[in-house]
């Protein structure tokens, strides 16, 4: 039997998998994160840069960032609900992973094409339709094909997957758009991509589902614009809460170091409460509105997507706001910044690795929880380092942050998704899963959304005081994360 034999032949087992299985079963991981990471760390801010002012340029960031994952937040669940149901002879997740790639390079090459901010906000748009198509169907795979006590090291090589594309942009995708080749760094995106497409069709197979299920399917779709409408609920309750917080606090600093303290501190304290407001208040409304009355208890699932939707606002936007830092810190052009940043998530790419690898393993035996609060607490340390380089610009400083950071998410994406599968029913992991999304998409609703015009008020009034605000924030919402874990007692 050939080795692709050895895998495929494996695809439908119940008792046991091997590793060649687990490889091929998440490798798309690569190609998704891939995509994921080009664009939105590398393209969307190199090309925004060249498109708007500077006094706004986070905001524009943010708001383009917030736009797409509005999209994102109603498309992945929706295709976890079609896949969910799929009875194509080809499998349930496979031909929407095909699907989504198509649309990908298509829009891959309208990027690479694009003159200006408001034709980079359509491709982004577009591109955050596709995307999502593949990440809704690919999130059921696990759970389809790896028995439970299987799931810890499943999503130890999903996490991988996940994580490994951080260190290849760092040494392929970031130093060509750094030395003027964007062009070039778009292709190699679009080839990666269908490459790990052609390779996944070839070496897994599912077996197919023999009947639709027979709930209706509408009100479940219409429930996922529920988690559209819980997180903006959210928001709304976020921002409200932190502009009080923000009037309370300001008012005391002015009683204290006069009118501009008092602007400044009720700005800064406030923004940054609404930041982990909203996380709370959007979970909670975001899982009701979507799943309804389901007979499957959901407190422990809602508590895990709030831990999960604080750490990712938290490391996306750290990611996504990262060239403009290094600009602003270290006095650089664009170009330099994003190779820059490139170096950096190369060491954080590498570090991840090399802590998810054994926490798998050790989640399996040692619990989820444990792990997955370790990687939020030494996330919150590695953010402390980023923000001590605003007063001492250093690289080294940078480098040993992201080597904690690297570890720190590590632990948190291997365990936290092992832990979530095991809160999910078997039946209907791709809806529940799909509702994740609060968490993926969410994230960078509240990070950036809230982030990117907290970050040019307050520059605009002190130099890199928007960048040390919305930092600290982010090593808040790490550490929020570790608390939501109070509330997530799974079966262990």
């Amino acid at each position: 039997m050939t080795f692709l034999n050895r895998i495929r032949s494996k695809s439908t087992a119940t008792a046991s998998v091997t590793w060649p299985f687990l490889i091929a079963i998440n490798l798309f991981w690569l190609g998704l994160n891939f995509r994921n990471n080009a664009n939105g760390n590398v393209f969307m801010p190199y090309l925004v840069e060249r498109f708007v002012a500077p006094e706004v340029l986070n905001t524009a960031l943010g708001a383009m960032r917030t736009a797409g994952l509005v999209i994102a937040m109603l498309v992945q669940p929706a295709i976890g609900l079609l896949s969910d149901r799929s009875t194509s002879r080809f499998g349930r997740r496979r031909p929407f992973l095909a699907v989504g790639v198509f649309f990908d390079l298509l829009l891959l090459v309208w990027i690479a094409f694009t003159n200006s901010y408001w034709s980079l906000l359509a491709a982004v748009l577009l591109i955050q339709v596709s995307a999502n198509i593949s990440h809704g169907a690919l999130q059921g795979i696990i759970p389809d094909l790896v028995p439970e006590e299987q799931r810890g090291r499943a999503s130890a090589v999903k996490a991988i997957f996940e994580l490994l594309p951080v260190v290849l942009l760092g040494i392929t995708i970031a130093p060509l758009v750094s030395a003027g080749k964007f062009g070039w760094g778009v292709v190699a995106t679009g080839a990666v991509l269908l490459a790990i497409l052609l390779v996944t069709l070839a070496t897994v197979r599912e077996k197919p589902l023999e009947k639709a299920p027979t709930t209706p399917l509408k009100p479940a779709m219409l429930r996922v614009l529920g988690m559209l409408g819980g997180i903006l609920a959210g928001a709304a309750t976020g921002l409200g809460a932190g502009g009080l917080i923000g009037l309370v606090t300001g008012l005391v600093a002015w009683l204290v170091g006069g009118p501009e303290t008092g602007r400044l501190a009720g700005i800064a304290v406030g923004g940054v409460a609404a930041m982990g407001i909203t996380v709370i208040g959007g979970t909670w409304a975001g899982v009701r509105l979507t799943l309804g009355n389901t007979p499957h208890p959901t407190r422990r699932f809602r508590w895990w997507v709030a831990n999960r939707l604080m750490y990712l606002a938290a490391v996306t936007s750290l990611q996504g706001f990262l060239p403009y830092f290094l600009m602003y810190t270290f006095d650089v052009t664009s170009e330099k910044a994003i190779g820059m940043a490139g170096t950096l998530f190369t060491v954080v790419g590498l570090f991840t690795i090399l802590s998810a690898i054994p926490a798998g393993w050790l989640s399996d035996r040692w619990g989820q929880e444990r792990l997955t609060a370790t990687g939020g607490i030494l996330a919150a340390i590695g953010t402390v380092f980023v923000l001590v380089t605003v007063w001492q610009p250093a690289m080294w400083l940078l480098y040993a942050a992201g080597i904690i950071l690297g570890i720190g998410t590590g632990l948190f994406v291997t365990t936290n998704w092992a832990l979530g599968t095991r809160l999910t029913p078997a039946d209907e992991s791709g809806r529940w899963l799909g509702i994740s999304n609060l968490a993926g998409a969410g994230a960078g609703m509240i990070g950036a959304g809230i982030g990117g015009p907290l970050a040019d008020i307050l520059n605009a009034s002190v130099a890199g005081l928007g960048y040390f605000t919305i930092f600290t924030g982010y090593a808040l919402l790490f550490v929020g994360s570790v608390f939501c874990l109070r509330g997530v007692k799974a079966r262990q």
